[in-house]
């Protein structure tokens, strides 16, 4: 993989102080100032509505998917992912607690967390962190993830003191007996594009299986140029307020629609965007339920037999 990112274009990397402020990311709904945000809630309350999206913003879906990865080591053949995205934790005071009872009693080896842990993308980090204690309490095994746009480096500490991975553009290695699995990470590629797929790829052979954590699915052109084997995502929210049929108004990114939520495929990377386990801008959805996704690895496709 080292050799397929050297040739990469070096508009990989961005320093942070560069890209603060210079993002097309500034001009998404989600980035814009919190009065755009008060308008959406109050004509929400106006339309009688708004309580109902509340409620809905704890109605979780258990989503199952399957990622086929041909080179996947026998090992690690039905390996189970909990893939959580987008819990924006300080959204309301429920939240928490609802979403740490759903995942009880759902079996996975390991979590992965696709970043944006704070409803707000400023103030204050301890209210997003004591409900994020809450919910790691309820989840076992390993836990990995990534920060998004709405989090900050202040909250690292606390994150690794609750056990917590954060994978900032770098890789580790997951063994079973005689072989490996490389989860790997980078930085916010939404707003802060700080990702550097260089650095984060580094270790990993060129033969290697590798999966890609990322906040937003805008880097997935260049995640699958780079080798990798797989893309869990989220940012979108799936739309999250959505007319009749789950039709998004909006999905807030510059990627194209067809990798913006649900399963996908580039070239010969799977992908997937969650459709968010929490809420952004407002705390309410409409026709978009918020979801828990299990990811089961296979190294070749499953034969349904009657």
């Amino acid at each position: 993989m080292t050799h397929l990112l050297n040739t990469m274009n070096t508009t990989l990397e961005y320093p942070l102080a560069q890209a603060i402020g210079h993002s097309r990311a500034c001009y998404h709904l989600e980035n814009r100032n919190t009065r755009s945000h008060a308008l959406i809630r109050k004509i929400l309350r106006l339309s009688g509505f708004y309580r109902r999206g509340q409620r809905n913003i704890m109605d979780f879906k258990i989503c199952r998917n399957i990622l086929i990865l041909p080179r996947l080591p026998a090992a690690f053949d039905g390996l189970t992912l909990l893939h959580l995205s987008d819990l924006h934790l300080d959204a309301h005071t429920d939240f928490p607690t609802a979403l740490a009872a759903k995942l009880m009693g759902l079996e996975y080896d390991l979590c992965v967390l696709t970043g944006d842990y704070r409803f707000l993308a400023h103030g204050p980090i301890e209210p997003a962190l004591d409900g994020l204690r809450r919910v790691r309490e309820a989840i076992h095994g390993p836990v990995y993830g990534v920060l998004g746009n709405h989090d900050s480096p202040h909250m690292l500490p606390a994150l690794a003191a609750m056990n917590i991975h954060i994978l900032m553009n770098k890789a580790v290695a997951l063994r079973r007996e005689d072989t490996v699995l490389w989860l790997a990470g980078i930085d916010d590629p939404h707003h802060h594009r700080t990702n550097n797929l260089r650095k984060a790829g580094d270790p990993i052979p060129a033969d290697a299986t590798a999966i890609l954590l990322a906040h937003s699915p805008e880097i997935y052109r260049h995640a699958a140029q780079a080798g990798f084997d797989a893309l869990l995502c989220g940012h979108t929210h799936g739309g999250q307020i959505c007319l009749p049929g789950g039709i998004p108004l909006t999905y807030n990114t510059t990627a194209p629609r067809h990798v913006c939520r649900g399963s996908w495929q580039h070239l010969q990377m799977q992908g997937y965007t969650s459709c968010g386990t929490g809420s952004s801008i407002v705390d309410a959805r409409f026709n978009c339920r918020p979801e828990i996704t299990l990811h089961r690895l296979h190294n070749a496709p499953l034969i349904v037999t009657k």
